[in-house]
Formats: structure tokens, C-alpha cells, sequence
């Protein structure tokens, strides 16, 4: 294997950090770039003293120059609470961020991954989703800044590989967990987590029926690889776990291994919240080398109430 020089954009956010260490481990050099407003110099402090790895505030909206073999776009607020905070700073950073990186690696002959999103499906009348799907998004509601701008970022990447030969990859990733979650991000495996650690009653919007699909961190990340390393093309890509759970069975599974005793509460569904969400990944099990997720939701639940125990408790 050639080492190679690779760009990590929210690389200190909770994705991100879990790339960089694990393109550290297969022996490249990893740039990694945070403007901080999601990511932590937490998720990366046990990376600072590798000697290749190197640092960088920056924020995408801003155009930069570097020369870098692959580029990893992840940098986006990914949850609601983020995204809708700022949802004029979450479509810029979608479509200009988008924009600046396909420069970059336009400009550098690098290969670039997009981390597209579900998202860009909506409350999708079609079940699983496949990447042929074209979605049932509100383009004017309030998730539309990040649905919106990622669907934009898409195309931006699409025609960047049809006007100039930019060597693209899309990943849609569905609903990823794990260890340096954003404890506040309102994400339901970090809201549960850290409800049930903390006595306060396990939180669930609607009637808890609503489904989504729960892939453990470290099978996204050899997705993210597998993808990079593939050859073909821009077509985008289903990554994430079809194991399908409804919002009653995560919360009852979370309770049980916290062994708390906090009550099950329900509030109003927000508005154009999907009723389910779950993905064909046939396209990536025939494209990437038959990837499939492997870690099973309770050993990854196990795995992400330690982290958060430590962060609740610490």
C-alpha cells in the first residue's frame, strides 16, 4: 500500500475523528480540518502526537489550496439541533464548502468522497430506499437547510465529475452511533444514552413506532474506505445498517442495559420528522467488496452507554 497525503474535513467532529484514526492506522497522512463548531479537540487529542497527523482550524466556507491525494468532505452540522441552530451557515457550508473542496481537488488531481445523507430522501414513500430513489423532500421546511444543501451537493459533485473529470464518490449515510457522539446533538441514541444515565425520562417524539435504521460507527468508517478505494465512479452509495428498529425497541434496549429506571415520555412528532428510514444496501455489498455492517446494535449500544457514562459522570 502507497502512503498517501489525505484531507479530512470535520475531522475532529464525531465521524471524523474515527477516520482520521483509522487512516493513521493504515499508515497515511492525514490533514484534518475543524472549524469547531460541532467537533472537539477531545476527539482528537490521542491523534496529536502522531507524527502524521497534522491540525487545522478552517472553516470550508472559505476557500483554501493544498495538495492532498483523497479528500474525505464530511464537514457539516449532521443533527437538527446543529443544522437547524444556523440554517443559513448549514446550506453555505453544504453548497460553498462543496464547492471549494471539489476545487481542491480539482486543482490537485485528488479523489474526493461526499458525505451525502438519507436526508436526501425525506419522509421517503418508498421502503427500503434505494440510491435510484429520488426522495420526498419539503424544500421549504425546517430541515431543508441540510436535506436541501445536501441534495446540492450532490449535483455540484456530479457535474464536477462530468465538466472536469473530478474523480467524485457519494456516500449516503443513514443513521451512524458510537463512541464521541455530540452528547447534546438531540440524536435519539445519544438522547436516550444519556437520559437513562442521567435518571431523566427517555424522551420519544410520536408514538414511537417511527423507524430507523442504527449502523455502529466503525462499519460506516470501512464503508467510507472501501468506497474511496472503489472504481466506480459517482454513482452514490447506501451506507449504512438495514436492521430496521423502531423508537419504542431502542429506548426499551437502552433502559435495560443502563438498567435505568426512567419512565418512557412521549412528545409531539416535529414537523417533517420520517416516519421510516431504512436502506437497501445491495448496491454497496456488490460495489465494495460485500461490505456489510457487522457489529450488532446491542454490542454497539454497550459500547456508546461506556463512552457516555464517562462523559456523564467525568
Amino acid at each position: 500500500m502507497s502512503r498517501k497525503r489525505i484531507l479530512v474535513t470535520g475531522g475532529a467532529g464525531f465521524l471524523g475523528s474515527h477516520l482520521s484514526e483509522r487512516l493513521l492506522a493504515d499508515g497515511h497522512e492525514v490533514v484534518c480540518l475543524d472549524n469547531f463548531f460541532t467537533g472537539t479537540h477531545s476527539n482528537v487529542a490521542g491523534l496529536r502526537d502522531n507524527a502524521r497527523f497534522e491540525l487545522f482550524r478552517h472553516d470550508v466556507q472559505e476557500a483554501l489550496t493544498m495538495e492532498v491525494d483523497q479528500i474525505f468532505h464530511l464537514a457539516c452540522p449532521a443533527s437538527p439541533i446543529h443544522y437547524q441552530r444556523n440554517p443559513v451557515r448549514t446550506i453555505r457550508t453544504a453548497v460553498e464548502g462543496t464547492l471549494n473542496l471539489l476545487d481542491v481537488a480539482r486543482e490537485s488531481g485528488a479523489r474526493m468522497m461526499i458525505a451525502s445523507t438519507s436526508e436526501v430522501y425525506g419522509d421517503p414513500a418508498e421502503h427500503p430506499q434505494t440510491e435510484a430513489y429520488w426522495g420526498n423532500v419539503n424544500p421549504i421546511g425546517p430541515r431543508a437547510c441540510y436535506d436541501e444543501g445536501k441534495r446540492c451537493a450532490e449535483a455540484l459533485a456530479t457535474a464536477y465529475a462530468s465538466q472536469y473529470g473530478v474523480e467524485v464518490r457519494i456516500a449516503r449515510i443513514f443513521n451512524t452511533y458510537g463512541p464521541r457522539m455530540h452528547e447534546n446533538d438531540g440524536r435519539v441514541v445519544s438522547n436516550f444514552v444519556v437520559q437513562a444515565l442521567s435518571g431523566k425520562p427517555l424522551t420519544i417524539f410520536g408514538d414511537g413506532k417511527q423507524t430507523r435504521s442504527f449502523c455502529y460507527v466503525s462499519d460506516l468508517i470501512e464503508g467510507f474506505v472501501r468506497l474511496m478505494a472503489s472504481e466506480h465512479g459517482c454513482a452514490p452509495v447506501n451506507l449504512g445498517n438495514p436492521r430496521e428498529s423502531t423508537m419504542i425497541e431502542l429506548a426499551t434496549l437502552i433502559k435495560q442495559m443502563t438498567g435505568s429506571k426512567s419512565e418512557i415520555v412521549h412528545e409531539p412528532l416535529p414537523k417533517d420528522d420520517p416516519v421510516r428510514r431504512n436502506p437497501n444496501i445491495s448496491r454497496a455489498q456488490k460495489l465494495l467488496g460485500g461490505w456489510t455492517p457487522v457489529v450488532p446494535l446491542e454490542k454497539g449500544i454497550a459500547a456508546t452507554i461506556e463512552y457516555f457514562r464517562g462523559v456523564v459522570e467525568g
